[in-house]
């Protein structure tokens, strides 16, 4: 007669080696939008990608109601730091490697080149501009 021990579930689990807690670290930032009344405030893991930190940010906008009202496409937008503010952050950049706590959200600028535009610039100060002014005045005399 063969008996079979088996350990409860609870006595498996504490057989087990300990779980290592890793510590991830917390900090506050704040994000200032341009065009906007005053920062945005919150708490951020030093692992969060900047993608991510311009998700959150814009949510916490919209939220608030802020004006003036930002798409929530966060490839519209670039994050910059406040105190290294040359180049833009990457959206695969973790927030927390930077060191720094204060940033600028900024909107993403789309030019669209027409023809006229193209021409304009291809003109470089002969003129061109003048031509231009005018026919963006469109001076037309309608009469009733």
């Amino acid at each position: 007669m063969e008996v079979k021990l088996t350990k409860s579930f609870s006595e498996k689990i504490s057989m087990q080696k300990p779980i290592k807690k890793v510590k991830v670290t917390r900090f506050l930032i704040t994000v200032n939008v341009l065009g906007s009344a005053g920062p945005l405030r919150f708490v951020v893991s030093e692992n969060d990608k900047v993608a991510s930190v311009v998700d959150t940010a814009l949510k916490q906008y919209a939220r608030e109601g802020r004006l003036p009202i930002l798409s929530s496409n966060i490839n519209d937008f670039f994050l910059y730091s406040a105190t290294d503010g040359i180049d833009a952050l990457g959206p695969l950049d973790s927030i927390g490697s930077l060191r720094v706590r204060n940033f600028i959200l900024c909107k993403r600028q789309k030019h669209v080149m027409t023809k006229e535009r193209a021409h304009g610039i291809a003109q470089n100060g002969k003129g061109g501009w003048i031509a231009w002014l005018i026919k963006s005045f469109n001076f037309r005399i309608h009469s009733h």
